[in-house]
Formats: structure tokens, C-alpha cells, sequence
């Protein structure tokens, strides 16, 4: 229960933080949509993504893990199908230019933007997790 409660409470900071970072993800419903799309990332994490990493596993062994981005994509994809107010709508971000280096603009759309919204949840989770430490 511990578990469940943990992932509960990061995947929910994370998509807030996400939400008010990166312009793409949607909470129609608000606070109410925001949390009821943590607890379905959760229980998502925690009993479809195994089977999805399990039927991409021949996959993910040629790309040296490479391809858990995709599952973690698919099981995003699912919780966007399960709560009604939570949107991906696509992934902008307007670019960063300084004197060392240019980030050019970023709009994605479609698999790519779940893909790289995967990316981003996942990382500012595991950012999250190592501060609790």
C-alpha cells in the first residue's frame, strides 16, 4: 500500500509540474482531473506497464533499452483513453537561444509527443525520487 501511495504522490507532483512547465498537457477537470490522473498513472505503472515492457521486450533487448520510452508512451496513451479530462494534445517547446548554444523550437505531435512527454514524466519523477532520498 506503502508502494501505491508513493508513486501516487510523485507521478501527481510530476504532472503538475509538467503541466505548468510545457504547454500539451490538459486538465480539463482541474485539481479533481489532476489527481485522478495520478492514481490512474499509478496503477498503470504498476500493473500494465510490466506486461507492456514484457511484449516489447524483444524489441527493448535490441535497442539495449532504448524502446521503454515506447511503453512507457503506450501506458500514457492508456491513461489519456481512461480519464476523460487529461489531453495530450502535442509537445511545444519554444526553444532557448544564449551565447554558448542554441536549443532550437520543438513541436511534436501525435507518438512523438507522448514519447517525449514520457521522457519528461519520467525524468522529473526520477528527479523527484532522488531528493526524497
Amino acid at each position: 500500500m506503502k508502494k501505491i501511495v508513493k508513486y501516487f504522490i510523485i507521478d501527481t507532483v510530476s504532472l503538475y509540474l509538467i503541466s505548468l512547465n510545457i504547454r500539451g498537457v490538459a486538465f480539463d477537470g482541474g485539481i479533481q482531473t489532476l489527481l485522478l490522473t495520478g492514481a490512474v498513472l499509478s496503477v498503470a505503472q504498476l500493473l500494465v506497464r510490466p506486461l507492456i515492457n514484457l511484449l516489447l521486450l524483444p524489441l527493448n533487448l535490441i535497442t539495449f533499452g532504448l524502446f521503454k520510452w515506447v511503453s512507457y508512451a503506450v501506458t500514457l496513451y492508456l491513461v489519456t483513453l481512461l480519464v476523460d479530462g487529461f489531453k495530450v494534445s502535442g509537445f511545444y517547446y519554444p526553444g532557448m537561444e544564449s551565447y554558448w548554444f542554441n536549443i532550437p523550437e520543438i513541436n511534436l505531435s501525435g507518438l512523438f509527443a507522448f514519447i517525449v512527454f514520457s521522457f519528461v514524466i519520467s525524468s522529473v519523477s526520477s528527479i523527484i525520487v532522488w531528493v526524497m532520498k
